[in-house]
């Protein structure tokens, strides 16, 4: 990853700060936005009228990190709910790639990673506005790493289960709380941001330039085992 121009979305905080750590480690250079940024760094992903500032001329991987957790019995979700879920895990996630194309074009071996979640394929109750959105994501995921193939743009996703993040912070907010998600996980544990970036690193590598359209289910077991 070595001198490779890196785009992370989302990168101030939780997996987007762990990836930017582990990325910069290999030597990538870094170029990271957030709501939170300041200056040129500083993106609304929801917003139509959204523009990134000095981005890098080639972007040799991007990485999109936003997301949300907003578990509700299904008949407590508006539909307005489902239209703010979508709006930051699909379409900022649209918007971006589509800001991103040309200048992805030019890497001539680009690699795209967005996230998913193990509820997309493992039915989980409450969890009706998110798996809708993350589930978007894979279609899409499926869909671009077709159509890109040809122009050499890699596109792949991470499906963690919970992970340890400040987005998580209230469903692990209690030694009890954690200790019943960590036995929920066929390793006995929750997820690190690490292990996310890990996984991230990978794909953004050369080491996976012959992998493109999957979902890497990431979850400590929890999308398979019993």
């Amino acid at each position: 990853m070595k001198g490779k121009n890196i785009v992370i979305i989302g990168g101030n905080s939780g997996i987007g700060k762990a990836v930017a750590a582990l990325a910069k480690n290999n030597g990538a250079n870094l170029f990271l936005y957030s709501r939170s940024g300041k200056g040129s760094n500083q993106v609304d992903v929801t917003d139509d009228g959204m523009e990134f500032l000095d981005l890098p001329e080639v972007i040799d991987g991007l990485v999109y990190c936003p997301g949300s957790i907003n578990l509700k019995p299904f008949h407590r979700i508006t539909v307005e709910n489902f239209q703010s879920e979508m709006n930051i895990n699909f379409f900022g996630a649209v918007r971006t790639l589509q800001a991103c194309l040309e200048n992805l074009k030019k890497s001539g071996n680009a690699s795209v990673v967005l996230y998913s979640t193990v509820a997309v394929q493992t039915g989980m109750g409450f969890h009706a506005g998110i798996a809708s959105a993350k589930g978007a994501i894979e279609g899409l995921v499926r869909s671009l790493a077709a159509e890109w193939a040809p122009i050499s743009i890699r596109v792949n996703a991470i499906a963690p289960s919970l992970t340890d993040t400040p987005l998580a912070k209230q469903l692990v907010s209690s030694h009890e709380k954690r200790s019943a998600f960590d036995k929920r996980h066929p390793l006995g544990r929750i997820g690190t941001p690490e292990d996310i970036a890990e996984a991230t690193c990978f794909l953004l590598d050369e080491k996976s330039s012959w992998v493109t359209g999957q979902i890497l289910h990431v979850d400590g077991g929890m999308s398979s085992l019993k």
